[in-house]
């Protein structure tokens, strides 16, 4: 029989793991080639032969998600899988309209078909959106085990975006290990936390080598989701926050519904600055569609160090970059933090953004308040930091989940928002994992 011809559509992610667990090893699929989008410059690679198996002794090109269509012609392709995240439902749908007007099926790999199963506990973490306070939560949950005695290693969903085969299998647990394996800022946010809570974390392309790797030192396996996709991993304990800025998306995006629909534990986040109507709506939606997860209540009270030099003063604000660019922010915490310690003005960004830090504007603009802290490569960091060395401002409030002065030089003072998860009421996430786990 000839074998069935395949494109998997991603953003460096998803997309590789259900080949690594779905395809690698099937002779009667052939993955002609991937697709790339969400993330700047990580088309025109080679999924690797290291990684790509016997079948594939030359690996696997990588394309632009804009060729799709010639792609489905030029390789006779007979289905098209749809693998990355943090898109409404129309958008989907709109992707499933090209691949069939094209010839080809339209296909999208579950939970069941793409999920390893660990020999150790597993507690995920996920969203319906980016933004949502995964990284917060994670680190609530990493605490809580470590207080109960337990040896718990992170495990991060992937944000390959160098050389493939050097990132098969990643560990970070010291700040010479992110420059060891030359992290990108949005590596560095979600990994400098947990080094900064003497954890440890992996992340990497091939992640089942990754979970036996990270059992042989784990009592406890922590899966810190990415954007809103659900689980590379089995879990015994499914943790969903929800966040009630964005009322309703949980219905409406994917696939942040399935982590919903799905969750054990709903955690309603952001009720500090939520109106009472949306908290509701997201609440009523846990009801009618998972009346057996349990709610847990929480805020993200924002902290700041020297928050006394933002008083009167014009500031520019530096946010995480996923959260306001796929995850349709117009602002985040470092905005909240210059309204409340009284600046006097916040400067736009737009007018002094420069490469492709302008043109992230002009795909997202919606965000034009704040600086989207882009740095999926050197020469990207570097332009982030043209961009906030050259607008004129007394103050550059970092709202980043990493001290952004790390990684880049800044040319006036900057003050640093810091934020943790903090339940309100009860049940919390302790009573709730002791109670499932015991301890």
């Amino acid at each position: 029989m000839d074998k069935i011809k395949v494109i998997i559509m991603g953003a460096a992610g998803r997309d590789f793991h259900n080949f690594n667990v779905f395809f690698r090893n099937r002779p009667e699929y052939e993955v002609v080639a991937f697709t790339a989008t969400q993330i700047p410059n990580i088309e025109g690679r080679v999924y690797p032969k290291e990684l790509a198996g016997e079948y594939y002794p030359s690996g696997i090109p990588i394309f632009a998600e804009e060729e799709l269509p010639e792609l489905i012609k030029k390789f006779r392709v007979d289905r098209v899988v749809f693998a990355y995240s943090d898109v409404p439902h129309e958008y989907v749908m709109h992707k499933a309209s090209i691949t069939m007007a094209n010839g080809a099926d339209f296909w999208l790999l579950g939970p069941e078909s793409t999920m390893v199963r660990s020999t150790k506990p597993v507690i995920s973490v996920c969203a319906v959106r980016t933004g949502s306070g995964k990284s917060q939560t994670t680190r609530k949950v990493v605490k809580i085990l470590r207080e109960m005695g337990k040896k718990v290693v992170s495990i991060r969903h992937p944000m390959p975006y160098g050389d493939l085969a050097a990132q098969a299998v990643q560990r970070f647990a010291t700040y010479e290990d992110l420059i060891k394996h030359k992290c990108t800022i949005e590596e560095r946010e979600e990994y400098e936390p947990h080094i900064d809570l003497g954890a440890i974390i992996y992340a990497g392309v091939d992640y089942e080598r990754i979970l036996r790797q990270a059992e042989q030192e784990a009592d406890f396996i922590v899966w810190d989701g990415g954007n809103n996709d659900f689980p590379f991993y089995q879990s015994d304990l499914k943790i969903v926050v929800a966040d009630p800025l964005r009322p309703g998306n949980e219905l409406t995006y994917h696939p942040g519904e399935t982590n919903f629909r799905s969750a054990d534990v709903i955690v309603i986040n952001k009720e500090d600055s939520a109106s009472l109507e949306a908290i509701d709506l997201v609440r009523r939606h846990v009801y009618e569609v998972n009346p057996n997860a349990i709610i847990v209540d929480a805020v993200s009270p924002i902290y700041v160090d020297k928050g006394e030099i933002i008083k009167g003063k014009r500031v520019l604000v530096v946010e995480d970059g996923p959260t306001l660019t796929h995850g349709g922010m117009s602002f985040g915490a470092g905005f909240v933090a210059a309204k409340k310690w009284g600046a006097k003005e916040i400067v736009s960004p737009v007018p002094y953004a420069v490469g492709t830090i302008k043109a992230t504007y002009e795909k997202y603009n919606q965000t034009k308040d704040v600086l989207p802290a882009m740095g999926y490569s050197e020469s990207q960091i570097r332009e982030l930091e043209e961009t906030i060395n050259t607008a004129p401002v007394d103050v550059v409030i970092v709202g980043t989940p990493i001290d952004l002065r790390r990684v880049v030089k800044l040319n006036k003072p900057a003050v640093r928002i810091e934020y943790e998860l903090q339940e309100v009421g009860k049940p919390d996430l302790k009573d709730i994992i002791k109670d499932k786990f015991g301890g």
